[in-house]
């Protein structure tokens, strides 16, 4: 299957996730999907003036309006190698587990909720923003 064939294949059957794509089919796709998405950021960046590093109006339509298709012609890919259309999904595993990550690093960063106890001998004192030492055992409270 040739580039262009496989890109009308797709864009026609874009909500299609029964039957099956060849390899060609699904990576000349991969292909056009690759290509639009960088003349959207080119464009994003000549047209609208947007930073390297974000991302813009353009590429984000562009992003939008192949998500569909790239999901259809994927789930036919899967059923090609008699796999469920599902197991593209799997990616998500990934993203559903570091968030949690990411929040326990964050609960681990915060600072103490009792911070007017000292570390070394347990002593508590007045909460005072101006303390550097403790006042039982004369060291850092943190």
């Amino acid at each position: 299957m040739s580039f262009v064939q496989s890109v009308e294949t797709c864009l026609k059957k874009y909500a299609d996730f029964s039957g099956r794509a060849s390899r060609s089919e699904y990576w000349w796709f991969f292909l056009f999907n690759f290509l639009m998405s960088t003349v959207g950021s080119i464009a994003d960046r000549i047209l609208l003036g947007t930073e390297p590093d974000s991302t813009g109006i353009i590429t984000t339509l562009v992003t939008l309006g192949l998500l569909l298709p790239s999901l259809a012609v994927g789930a036919r890919r899967l059923h090609d190698i008699n796999k469920s259309g599902w197991w593209q999904l799997l990616w998500l595993g990934f993203f559903l587990l570091l968030i949690p990550v990411i929040y326990l690093i964050y609960l681990h960063t915060r600072p103490s909720s009792n911070s007017n106890v000292c570390n070394h001998c347990g002593a508590t004192s007045q909460p005072d923003e101006e303390a550097v030492f403790c006042g039982s055992c004369g060291k850092k409270p943190i």
